[in-house]
């Protein structure tokens, strides 16, 4: 199993380069389109990790001021990011991949896809906190 993943951690890049090679020396390519894609591709990739940053504390903020915690907000940041890393590592296979990962709609969290019931929130509007669930019953000791 390790040297599976060695081999496609090494293997990856050397697909990438040759790749980019092809396009760049083929009949109909150009080396000055696939070096203006490159770069294109690298400042996409930074303004989306900067658009994550900026995403993710202003949808936490938001949620967090009306007492509940956002798990969809992180998980979309960390596509968003894990999108712009590929698109920053030059080659056409990562590019792919990193535009396969923005348009998959994943917008909800994993319970409430699974059915699961959720807990209804129990916040009132004037207080930022969820107030303290109360548990009605009797008690006896034996």
């Amino acid at each position: 199993m390790r040297l599976l993943i060695l081999a496609i951690v090494m293997g990856f890049p050397l697909i990438e380069g040759a790749l980019l090679f092809k396009l760049a020396s083929g009949q109909h390519g150009s080396g000055a389109w696939v070096l203006a894609w490159l770069v294109f591709a690298a400042v996409a990739g930074v303004v989306l990790i900067k658009q994550a940053r900026f995403s993710l504390i202003a949808r936490l903020g938001q949620a967090l001021s009306q007492g509940q915690f956002s798990i969809a907000a992180l998980i979309d940041s960390f596509r968003t990011v894990i999108a712009g890393l590929l698109l920053i590592f030059p080659g056409f296979i990562s590019d792919v991949m990193a535009l396969v990962i923005l348009l998959i709609p994943i917008r909800e969290p994993a319970f409430a896809r699974s059915g699961a019931p959720r807990a209804p929130s129990r916040h009132s509007t004037d207080a930022p906190f969820r107030r303290a669930s109360v548990i009605e019953g009797e008690f006896r000791r034996d």
